[in-house]
């Protein structure tokens, strides 16, 4: 299985050379997050894709100065909805009755459950629930990278506070959730390259019941 193959290939990279990942693989792991599940498939999160030096400058001192921002070809963004609102859902299932070529009313009994359930939630509760279902896309853009042979780190160690004014996010109705610098392993200055990929036993990480 060539995936098994590629996540033990992948790690999470410290140290990148500077270069640049070609524009097609950087789109094919793109549409991979793209194509990503959802809960309800609304896709309560966007992707921001960031290249100018100057830019991701400004980021290394917000993400606790890891040289991967700096360093990396794309820094990718994943930024989810602050809250589940009624335009929002109704935008969502108008595009997919539409695209489906089905009737207008065809999916208004969920889509009203929907609205129900969510928006009289805290808005903090919601942008968790979206937070969540942008790991999964997460998830599917480190796996299409490790497949790609594309480098990427997983980060969680910024100040999304001060990222999201850096980048008016919450102007947008966004909040950061986690970033993905892609890129290319620098070998000769990377400690953690060579180290054996270390997980927890099978037996104890897996439970078969039943």
């Amino acid at each position: 299985m060539e995936l098994l193959n590629a996540l033990n290939w992948r790690y999470a990279t410290k140290k990148m050379n500077g270069k640049v990942v070609p524009q097609e693989k950087v789109d094919l792991i793109l549409e991979a997050a793209h194509l990503a599940p959802s809960s309800s498939g609304l896709q309560p999160f966007e992707i921001i894709v960031i290249t100018d030096p100057v830019l991701k400058s400004k980021i290394v001192p917000i993400a606790r100065d890891q040289s991967q921002i700096a360093d990396c070809s794309h820094l990718l963004v994943f930024a989810a909805w602050d809250n589940y609102t009624t335009d929002r859902i109704n935008e969502v299932f108008t595009r997919t009755v539409s695209e489906r070529g089905l009737p207008e009313n065809r999916m208004d009994e969920y889509k009203t459950k929907l609205i129900a359930s969510y928006t009289p939630r805290p808005a903090q509760q919601n942008f968790e629930h979206a937070a969540r279902q942008a790991y999964i896309s997460f998830g599917l853009a480190m796996a299409a990278a490790a497949e790609l042979r594309v480098d990427a780190t997983p980060m969680e160690g910024f100040d999304s506070a001060a990222l999201d004014e850096l980048l008016n996010l919450r102007e947008k109705g966004l909040r950061s959730v986690t970033l993905l610098p892609l890129g290319y392993r620098d070998e000769s200055n990377d400690w953690l390259v060579n180290l054996k990929k270390v997980r927890t036993p099978r037996e104890r990480f897996i439970k078969l019941v039943g």
